[in-house]
């Protein structure tokens, strides 16, 4: 039996003409120090809210199966409290942590109760933030949710016989269905991604609010290249199809003297590098694993082209980076990556898994006269400045306040 609800305090007027800060949990099931698009948006959205004035709390997996209390951890280079919850690794990924989904209202509880916040946000619907929704919802406090989650993808990593996949999927999507109900806004990255949100579950009024960047963290160097450089920055995992990219870049003209920057980690890893190894292009592929900021940002200016092999983006955001520093894109036809990809004019798509196409594209853009190929790099930088992390925070706050929008 639980116990009544606490009426939440009826916060401080602020004085005429002034918009009193909010106070806002975001709840995340991956946060730093994980790499991917989901962890790398709540990074993002927490730290500028908190440049923004407001007062900001991040509920995410700890590092270990153990209660500490919350503490102030550096994010994009802004401090923030970040409440840790003992969490377990899930045992067929090579870094995923979860928090127990039977403990996850008891712990909503626990920081609800310490910061008694005016909205919570929630980046998914799996663990913490179905936790969090609940004990929201029951207080009377707003929750604003946005989905990340293709539940396809939770598959590579159940372990379950295939049969008893689509009983899984049938039910993740249930469930995300009641805890999207909960929500004062459900928002997804991109106008596709609300669209298969909305045809996927019974739901409708899906608001797409692009993740944002700071496109001037980033450099483009708009010049020809002396050498011909491919970058991939993501989760080394089976939807992201970097075999496809491996098999593409065999087919290419060996008088390109293409090479390949993988960043990243995850599972495939070792499989990828066996993969190289038989194709005879272990000496031309380098798998970076994780780097800092600084390396990162290295490797998209010295880079020729991004290539996107994945098919399962609802937005990208490593895309949208390569975009800010000046890169021709290569990309699946898939999903939410024609959003940022135009044919011809600042990259092409190909026909997802397909290696041949994908090898005539990257020889498209690494063959380009010097001027075809500064006109797709204009084109990325023109394509991502709507993608502004201003228009993104500004479309947040808005929502939190609950004030009509424009997508």
């Amino acid at each position: 039996m639980t116990s009544p609800a606490t009426p939440e305090p009826e916060p401080e007027a602020a004085p005429a003409g002034i918009r009193r800060p909010l106070k806002i949990v975001i709840g995340c099931d991956t946060f730093a120090p994980d790499v991917n698009g989901a962890a790398r948006f709540a990074e993002r959205l927490a730290a500028g809210l908190t440049t923004r004035g407001h007062e900001v709390h991040v509920v995410a997996p700890g590092r270990k199966y153990k209660r500490v209390p919350p503490a102030t951890e550096v994010i994009e280079g802004v401090p923030l409290t970040v409440h840790r919850l003992p969490s377990l690794r899930w045992p067929p990924h090579d870094w995923l942590r979860f928090v127990w989904p039977f403990r996850s209202k008891h712990y909503a509880r626990k920081v609800l109760d310490q910061v008694r916040p005016d909205v919570v946000h929630i980046q998914s619907h799996i663990v913490i933030g179905r936790g969090l929704a609940r004990i929201a919802t029951q207080r009377g406090i707003p929750v604003v949710a946005t989905n990340h989650v293709m539940a396809e993808n939770i598959l590579d990593f159940t372990t379950l016989p295939p049969f008893l996949d689509k009983v899984m999927l049938k039910a993740a999507w249930d469930d995300a269905s009641r805890t999207f109900a909960l929500a004062r806004a459900v928002t997804t990255p991109t106008r596709r991604a609300a669209d298969f949100l909305e045809s996927t579950i019974d739901i409708t009024g899906v608001i797409p609010i692009s993740c944002g960047l700071d496109a001037a963290n980033y450099t483009p160097a708009l010049e020809p290249r002396s050498v011909n450089r491919i970058l991939f920055v993501g989760r080394l995992t089976s939807e992201k199809h970097i075999d496809t990219l491996l098999n593409a870049v065999a087919r290419l003209d060996p008088a390109l003297e293409a090479t390949v920057d993988i960043v990243g980690g995850g599972d495939q890893r070792k499989a990828l590098e066996a993969l190289a190894a038989q194709l005879g292009l272990s000496a031309r592929v380098i798998f970076h694993g994780h780097v800092d900021e600084d390396e990162l940002r290295s490797l998209y200016t010295r880079a020729s082209v991004f290539a996107m092999p994945s098919i399962a983006e609802l937005q990208s955001i490593a895309t949208m980076e390569a975009m800010a520093s000046g890169l021709p894109v290569v990309a699946a036809d898939a999903l939410a990556l024609p959003h940022l990809v135009q044919d011809g004019v600042n990259g092409w798509l190909f026909r997802p898994q397909d290696p041949d196409d994908l090898a005539a594209k990257l020889t498209r853009v690494l063959s380009a006269s010097p001027e075809d190929f500064l006109a797709m790099q204009r084109a990325s930088l023109k394509g991502v400045e709507i993608h502004d992390i201003a228009r993104t925070l500004d479309t947040f706050e808005a929502l939190y306040r609950g004030e009509p929008v424009k997508p």
